[in-house]
């Protein structure tokens, strides 16, 4: 009988994570004039994926949405990542909670 050491166990469980986590596909908005950059943005539907949020305005922004249940707070400046879904197909709003009558987005999943 071999006995496994735990920092063997703990590396191959932290390799099969970062395995997992490159499978993930990732995309990228940007917030610039109170705008989101694109507008709409497609993803995959039925997958989980990985979202950058760039904060490109010198105030603080709030990603928030009420339809995919997230809500980041995002400094001038800098950038959040969020993961999203998996979703069903279908359209998703998005907006700036700070700047939201100006600031609105959709995510597409198809």
């Amino acid at each position: 009988m071999r006995i496994l050491r735990p920092g063997l166990i703990a590396v191959a469980l932290l390799a099969s994570s970062v395995a997992f986590a490159a499978d993930e596909p990732s995309f990228e908005l940007a917030l610039q004039n109170h705008k989101f950059q694109p507008a709409a943005l497609t993803i995959p539907a039925g997958k989980r994926v990985k979202l950058t949020v760039k904060n490109l305005d010198p105030t603080p922004a709030e990603f928030e949405s009420h339809d995919f249940k997230a809500e980041k707070v995002i400094p001038a400046g800098k950038s959040v990542i969020l993961y999203v879904g998996p979703l069903e197909a279908g359209s998703y709003g998005f907006f700036d909670d700070f700047h939201k009558s100006q600031t609105t987005g959709t995510l597409i999943a198809k």
